[in-house]
Formats: structure tokens, C-alpha cells, sequence
């Protein structure tokens, strides 16, 4: 009896501890939504438990009119960039508005005879993430037609550190739109705080602006993601290493899509060192994959821990400057276009490695913005 005890304290101890999303937090909310009609942005990863919120909210009489989906749309299958259509639910028969491709922005005609908006998308902490970028849509929408939002907290898998340059406003792009470094350590929710605090929305309007907080959640909090948060960060090393290796994106540089270990290796038909090798095939979330059906050669990062990619707490510039010195044809390592640019949020960072800057010197660079940031950031935070 007195082991039966101890074991019930200890559960109970441990479910007093655990991480729970706003979304679970629902005596919160839904007072907030009654006898309103509601629009929800939301994808795949708006679950409680194993049930959609858009399921939970309609069973308790709530009002949802229409699905804003982000990028990958409201399932979450679709490609990177690939444009989504506008359509219904099978299931609710709601109607579904893309906020992607050309349409990122809800109008006034998508907001109208609607009094509140309701934001629940898992995030991964990382400015050229995109789901940040239509978060920022929706505030300016929502903002401009004096329509509420309320932000259902999520953890921030890369909560627990800040690194990387701060975006210059000449770069600003879906993949970037905020004064913020590559990794900004906030929630969703405290990201929405601090757009509408330093009035980043455009022509500095404010949003009516409510947040549900997570409970037990700290900043170095680990948080092991129940979904897939995007079809190619299938798990939570990819999670961890996706803000240094999406670099690449702007590269000759396969960072694995189309292989099963997206953002987990890295590589090219170029890449001089033959210790590895991987061929990306046509593959659900990635159609057509960089160097389709040719030998990559490279590097596997699937063996690493996530313990220790996360004690580094920063960007691990190694794979971007190993990529670099063994490409074979340096002149044409980056794309032609500026998508480097855009993803780093600077022409510094291009410059840097082609004129041989060692990592200490490039990480030297982004310290006084970075300082600048952090002072920023702390006024938002809800969470230690």
C-alpha cells in the first residue's frame, strides 16, 4: 500500500510538470468564442490529444466559419512551395482559404460577418519558417478590418537559445519578414506580442491581441513534437537541425529532401569527399527534390543526438563552411538568385564565406544586432 502511494505521488507529480499546449487549455478559451463567428488558422498540428481543434471546438457549439490553411495547407502533405487551392473539408464541409502562393493575406471579403480570429500552428522557432510570416499576415489582416485574434500557445522546439544575423529590412520576404535573427528563442505567442508591441505590422497598426499561455513551459523546456510540424522535419533531430542546414536552400546544396532523412544530411553531385553518398528520389512533401535522381555526395547527421545538437545552443556554422570548401565549383556554389539572402537576412553572410571568414569572425558580426534583439525580446516574454 505504501509503494501504491508513492506511485500515485509521483504521477501526480509528474502530470503537474508536463507541458501542456493552450489548445488543451480550453475552460480558457472558449468562453472568449461563444455565440461569435470564428475563423481559425490552422493545419495539421492543431490537435488536443489526438482530436483536430477544429473538430473539439464545432462539438462544443462554436461558430467556426471558415479555415485559414498555411503553406503545406490545412492537412499538412503538400510540398515546399507548392501553391494550394482554395477548397472545402471533407469532414466539416468548411470552407478552406490558402494562405499561401499569391494569396498570403486574409482581405475583407475572406474576414467578412467574422469576429474573431483564431491562431493554433505548431511552430519550430525559426524566421524563415514560414508559418511566422502568415502569423504576421493574419496580425496585419486582422488589425486593419478590426478584427480580434486570439493565439493559442505552442512550445518552441528551438526555444532555448538566440543566434544567428538579424534580418535587414532591403531582405524581407515570405521567408522573412521581422527585424529578428535566424533563431529568436519565443513562442508563437510571444512573437505575436512583440509584432504588435514594436508596431512591426504595417503602418504600425495594432491588432486586439489575445494570448492563452502554455502551462510548465520554460525556454530550455524539451519538448518532443507529437506530429511532424511540415512534411520534411519528420522528427526531432531535423527539428534541431533545420535552422543551421536550410542555409543550403540558397546553395547547390541538397540538405536531404526527397531521401528519408530530410534536414539530417547534406550534400551534392560536387561535394569533394566521397565517405558518403545518397540519391533523393521523387517522395511525398518533396516531388521534385534538388538533384533528383543523382549520386550526392556528402555527409549523415542522422546519428547525432538531439541532446547534443541542442547543448551547442547556436547555429552550427560548420556545415555551411565544410559545405563550402569542398564544393568543387566555388564560383557557382550559391544559387544566382538572392534566396541565400533572404534566408539569412543579410549580404554579409554570402560575402563572409566566399572572403574565407572564419566561423568566430562571422559569429563576431552579428553580436551587436543580436544585443539590440535581445533587449527587444524580453519586454514580450511569458515564460522563463
Amino acid at each position: 500500500m505504501k509503494y501504491l502511494f508513492l506511485i500515485l505521488v509521483m504521477s501526480v507529480s509528474l502530470l503537474a510538470g508536463k507541458i501542456t499546449p493552450a489548445a488543451e487549455r480550453l475552460e480558457h478559451y472558449l468562453p472568449l468564442l461563444k455565440n461569435r463567428n470564428i475563423a481559425v488558422v490552422v493545419n495539421h498540428s492543431s490537435l488536443i490529444g489526438k482530436r483536430h481543434l477544429v473538430d473539439v471546438l464545432l462539438k462544443h457549439g462554436i461558430k467556426v466559419k471558415k479555415i485559414f490553411a498555411p503553406e503545406h495547407g490545412f492537412r499538412g502533405t503538400a510540398d515546399a512551395g507548392a501553391h494550394i487551392k482554395n477548397s472545402r473539408d471533407r469532414k466539416t464541409g468548411l470552407p478552406i482559404v490558402s494562405l499561401y502562393g499569391k494569396h498570403k493575406k486574409p482581405t475583407k471579403a475572406d474576414l467578412k460577418n467574422i469576429d474573431l480570429i483564431l491562431f493554433d500552428i505548431q511552430d519550430v522557432g525559426v524566421r524563415f519558417y514560414t508559418y511566422l510570416s502568415t502569423l504576421h499576415y493574419v496580425m496585419e489582416a486582422g488589425a486593419e478590418q478590426h478584427i480580434p485574434l486570439l493565439v493559442l500557445d505552442r512550445p518552441n522546439p528551438n526555444g532555448h537559445y538566440i543566434d544567428g544575423p538579424v534580418l535587414k529590412n532591403k531582405y524581407r520576404s515570405f521567408v522573412g519578414l521581422d527585424p529578428v535573427p535566424v533563431v529568436y528563442g519565443m513562442t508563437i505567442g510571444e512573437y505575436a506580442k512583440m509584432l504588435n508591441g514594436e508596431k512591426w505590422l504595417k503602418n504600425g497598426k495594432q491588432v486586439k491581441l489575445t494570448v492563452i499561455p502554455l502551462l510548465n513551459y520554460r525556454h530550455d523546456s524539451f519538448y518532443v513534437l507529437p506530429v511532424k510540424p511540415s512534411p520534411n522535419l519528420p522528427n526531432d533531430r531535423a527539428v534541431a537541425l533545420y535552422p543551421s542546414l536550410a542555409f543550403f536552400e540558397g546553395t547547390q546544396i541538397s540538405a536531404g529532401r526527397g531521401t528519408t532523412k530530410p534536414f539530417q544530411l547534406y550534400g551534392a553531385p560536387k561535394y569533394s569527399k566521397k565517405n558518403f553518398s545518397f540519391v533523393p528520389r521523387s517522395r511525398a512533401g518533396a516531388k521534385y527534390p534538388k538533384f533528383k535522381g543523382k549520386k550526392c555526395y556528402g555527409v549523415d547527421l542522422s546519428r547525432r543526438s538531439v541532446q547534443s545538437i541542442r547543448k551547442g545552443k547556436q547555429l552550427d556554422l560548420h556545415y555551411l563552411l565544410d559545405a563550402y570548401t569542398h564544393y568543387a565549383d566555388k564560383k557557382h556554389f550559391f544559387l544566382k538568385s538572392k534566396f541565400f539572402e533572404s534566408l539569412s537576412g543579410t549580404s554579409e553572410l554570402r560575402r563572409q564565406i566566399k572572403a574565407g571568414y572564419s566561423e568566430k569572425a562571422i559569429r563576431n558580426s552579428w553580436q551587436k544586432d543580436l544585443s539590440k534583439f535581445k533587449k527587444i525580446r524580453k519586454k514580450y516574454l511569458l515564460y522563463p
